[in-house]
């Protein structure tokens, strides 16, 4: 078998003219850009939905809702109020979505060399929940400045304007730890959404290939499986979310609060809070989100003739073809 018809999968997609071999540094680095920016650039764009979630966490008695929510921003601090954040959103993001579609890609094939190609299919859950918190730790690291900043310029309307004198406001008041002191709910919301995610996202892919289509995925036009990635990518973003939400409220009261802990957090927000405040918003934001980057990573992919995301074929077909290269040559001629 030659090992080039396994890992060229781009021959293999219709209509598509480059062709990029899978598992190399060029495609773990096209994951990593199509990551940047498609969370990048949709993460920008929801800038006023996210600034207004974060101060309805916030200061819960005056924005009640989200329509009189807005009507407030608007009314105190005009169009720019809505924007307030973006820098955080948009660096922030792209950072996360590089480190979070690119490492996902290399911590999946890593753990399916591990498991080889029978228990690859056998446990991909467990590798579809190991690859996606393998990475989204690394993420996190990168998100969490940018987010420490974003969320008190949204919120605390005195604090800065932006990045440029966000950065060097907290380093001058709280030192490294004023960037990091919510990286363990930042972790706590993003690790199980991301786990929750990917392993939905991929078992959504699977489900409507095997059970709606019943057909492979590589035999669909490359519309329909945009299409499918769509799909996927709506039901793991709302599952996603509905598990992050108490975390992602945490966050948003440890930051508007100085000194307060995991503990008093949740004692002040309340458990019935922890998981319904903000929460039809925050559906209605990340929904779409995680969609569009969905969509927006895999028509990069697909652009440089790679495969859309989701399923183990072309990680076992290319350990299968790895093995029997290395194989010596009366083993491969009996296999």
């Amino acid at each position: 078998m030659d090992p080039g018809t396994e890992t060229t999968w781009a021959s293999r997609l219709r209509g598509q003219k480059i062709e990029m071999e899978i598992f190399t540094a060029k495609y773990y680095a096209a994951c990593a850009a199509g990551g940047m920016v498609s969370a990048g650039s949709v993460h920008f764009l929801v800038t006023p939905f996210d600034m207004l979630k974060v101060n309805m966490q916030a200061n819960p008695v005056k924005y009640r809702n989200i329509w009189s929510g807005f009507g407030i921003v608007w009314k105190e601090q005009g169009l720019p109020g809505l924007w307030r954040g973006w820098g955080g959103k948009l660096f922030g993001y792209s950072a996360q979505g590089a480190c979070k579609f690119g490492l996902y890609e290399y911590f999946k094939k890593s753990y399916c060399d591990l498991a080889g190609p029978v228990n690859s299919y056998s446990y991909k859950t467990p590798i579809y929940l190991a690859a996606s918190s393998s990475a989204q730790v690394i993420a996190d690291i990168a998100l969490c400045p940018f987010e420490a900043i974003k969320v008190r310029v949204q919120s605390q309307p005195g604090f800065g304007k932006g990045l440029a004198d966000g950065f060097p406001k907290v380093y001058r008041s709280e030192g490294i730890r004023g960037f990091y002191k919510g990286l363990m709910p930042l972790w706590g919301r993003n690790v199980p959404f991301a786990m929750l995610l990917f392993s939905s996202f991929e078992h959504s892919v699977d489900f409507i290939y095997s059970q709606v289509l019943q057909r492979r995925k590589l035999e669909c036009p490359r519309g329909v499986q945009l299409g499918v990635t769509c799909v996927a990518g709506y039901v793991s973003g709302v599952a996603g979310t509905i598990v992050s939400n108490p975390a992602d409220n945490i966050i948003t009261h440890m930051y508007n609060n100085k000194g307060a802990t995991f503990s008093q957090s949740i004692k002040s927000i309340g458990w019935v809070g922890l998981f319904t405040r903000s929460l039809p918003l925050r559906i209605m934001l990340v929904g779409p989100i995680v969609t569009t980057q969905w969509f927006a990573f895999d028509l990069l992919k697909v652009s440089l003739g790679l495969p859309t995301s989701g399923g183990m074929d072309q990680h076992v077909s290319y350990i299968k073809s790895r093995t029997m290269d290395q194989a010596p040559i009366g083993n491969a001629e009996g296999l």
